[in-house]
């Protein structure tokens, strides 16, 4: 990790108690100097730091700001390895991720932006990316089918949710199979994509893209009765990102999630539509299957499996 990276961390773990420049200079085995040019470079990152001399630093409140040093300092001890990159602005966090791919970056890389100028919802949509709220991509190598996206989008919804309860009093839940409601109104949608090896034609790497509204005060006409955004009551971006990124990659690396998202569903047990094929069918949601596919139940009886498609339901 970068200085900055290590001091951010370190004041991030004293819970607001001053942390001297010495201390830090030794910890580090670096100059004071080193220390005091480092903390100046968080400050211009966004992060309030108050300092008193023969007393310390200090992080006064958790910022606005969204950077990789936070992220880093606010993930797990064992997840701080992973590649971060976060940009002011971006035309899409998938498309970044994807081409930082493409480059030769491997392994878990996250990418985060403050804005997208062409943020991608499911079907080609777009997706309202204003500065202020959560973009985030995660990219991993896998091996596996394109199928296994529902199954992916369903543990990143898990993520997000998870996420918020840990850092809220807020009670969100899932819309199957990528769009996470509170109150009635989407608060975050999630786009799963692969990458594929043109030599082997298979999925090689999935990019998993999360849209969080959190800092979104007006939306446009067309969405402000059917979107909303979450108060964070202080907590930062950055924090937010780390949270999802970990519980995503806990999901990815075999945690158990179908149980949560189950739990949270806002669709079992109501009436829907499902749309294939430019056909809306009504049906009954009745549970999620093991790879996270919707089970209904037709007006005849019979039940149908939905790996793909789109559903509707009446909320308020």
């Amino acid at each position: 990790m970068s200085l900055k990276s290590d001091i951010l961390s370190a004041l991030e773990r004293s819970g607001g108690a001053p942390v001297s420049g010495q201390e830090l200079s030794e910890r580090f085995g670096v100059s004071r100097s080193a220390v005091w040019k480092a903390v100046n470079a968080l400050r211009r990152d966004g992060h309030d730091i108050s300092s008193s001399t023969n007393i310390g630093y200090s992080l006064v409140s958790e910022s606005d700001s969204i950077s990789a040093e936070g992220i880093r300092a606010a993930l797990p001890e064992s997840r701080r390895g992973i590649d971060i990159e976060v940009l002011s602005e971006t035309g899409s966090t998938n498309n970044e991720a994807k081409r930082l791919i493409a480059e030769g970056r491997d392994g878990y890389l996250l990418v985060a932006a403050d804005r997208q100028t062409a943020g991608k919802g499911r079907l080609g949509r777009a997706f309202f990316s204003p500065s202020g709220s959560l973009y985030m991509s995660l990219a991993f190598r896998v091996d596996t089918e394109i199928a296994d996206a529902v199954r992916l989008t369903t543990a990143a919804a898990v993520a997000v949710v998870r996420a918020i309860e840990e850092l809220t009093p807020l009670r969100p839940q899932i819309k199957w199979v990528n769009d996470v409601y509170l109150d009635g109104k989407k608060i975050c949608g999630i786009l799963t994509e692969g990458v594929t090896d043109m030599e082997s034609g298979r999925v090689r790497h999935m990019v998993i893209g999360i849209g969080l509204n959190c800092g979104t005060e007006e939306f446009p006409p067309e969405l402000r009765d059917i979107a909303a955004s979450i108060d964070r009551g202080g907590v930062s971006r950055s924090r937010f990102a780390a949270h999802i990124a970990s519980e995503l990659i806990d999901c990815i690396e075999g945690a158990p999630f179908l149980d949560f998202y189950r739990a949270h569903s806002l669709v079992i047990g109501r009436e829907i539509w499902f749309i294939q094929d430019g056909v809306s069918t009504p049906a009954t949601a009745v549970g999620i299957d093991d790879s996270g596919a919707l089970i209904v139940r037709l007006r005849d009886g019979g039940t149908k499996l939905l790996n793909t498609g789109e559903i509707s339901v009446r909320l308020r």
